[in-house]
């Protein structure tokens, strides 16, 4: 079975960057299956562009844009690509890093499957911090890092037994419906609960309010459908359930520091070292 070392990834590399133990990879995906492989590092791996189906020896992951797995230390794993361009944004953590970050991810191993939209956003901000590459960007990037860590650490924690059933329900009813507008009223009737009880109880679980959830879950839907170009504004302004163009531009740039546009250009730029301008 191969091995791969630090920086290492099959495909066609456009950029890596190496920090004090953290290796960030933009890879384009060349080869229609990827034999049984393993990686040296415990890492991320973010689908910016197209579709990869990946498999280890418990699960397989149908991968589009915006899907995120990450890999603890060595877990051995296959590829398989769809036709079409398949481009990723890996994230290697180097076992020093963690010890120097005094950091445990004992409760964090083998592959997982990543849906909070927090951590997906938090990938999306890391990927700018390597366009932009200025004199703050390495401190950014760790940031991030472990602001998403924490938080994976801390729903790893929420086992099923100690969430209440209608956790998992609104979880699933929000990430389908992403561009129905919801009430608290009809998804309290859903989950058969009191609207008090939900508005009060859901940050427990979701670290926001109802509202504040719903937004970044569109603005992450909105980023994924920002790397396919054969949708216009306009499209993914009504896919993602914003109420008109400002409206969206407006939540967007709040979010993530640029103009879904400038974004747009900043996914599909081979050049490095600066983001797009942003004339909005």
């Amino acid at each position: 079975m191969k091995h791969l070392q630090t920086g290492q990834f099959h495909g066609q590399t456009n950029q890596t960057i190496h920090l004090e133990g953290i290796t960030l990879t933009d890879t384009e995906y060349t080869q229609e299956k990827v034999d049984w492989h393993y990686h040296e590092n415990a890492y991320f791996t973010f689908i910016l562009q197209g579709r990869v189906i990946e498999g280890n020896k418990k699960e397989v992951y149908h991968c589009s844009e915006g899907s995120l797995l990450f890999h603890n230390w060595q877990e051995a794993h296959y590829n398989i690509k769809p036709k079409g361009f398949t481009r990723g944004f890996h994230i290697e953590l180097a076992q020093q890093w963690f010890e120097d970050m005094d950091f445990d991810l004992r409760n964090l191993m083998g592959s997982i499957n990543i849906s909070n939209p927090d951590i997906k956003l938090s990938l999306y901000k890391i990927f700018k911090e390597t366009k932009i590459e200025d004199e703050t960007s390495p401190l950014a990037i760790q940031s991030q890092l472990l602001h998403l860590l924490t938080q994976m650490l801390y729903d790893n924690k929420l086992t099923t037994p100690q969430k209440p059933v209608w956790v998992e329900r609104v979880k699933e009813i929000l990430h389908d419906n992403v561009a129905e507008k919801q009430t608290l009223s009809d998804l309290s009737k859903d989950l058969d609960i009191h609207p008090v009880h939900l508005s009060r109880d859901f940050p427990k679980y979701f670290h926001c309010n109802l509202g504040n959830y719903i937004r970044k879950l569109k603005i992450e839907k909105s980023l994924a459908l920002l790397s396919q170009k054969k949708h216009s504004l306009s499209d993914i302004t009504y896919q993602c359930g914003f109420a008109d163009q400002s409206h969206f531009a407006r939540c967007f740039k709040e979010e993530n520091g640029l103009s879904p546009l400038a974004y747009r250009k900043l996914i599909f730029s081979r050049t490095y070292g600066c983001v797009p301008r942003d004339n909005t």
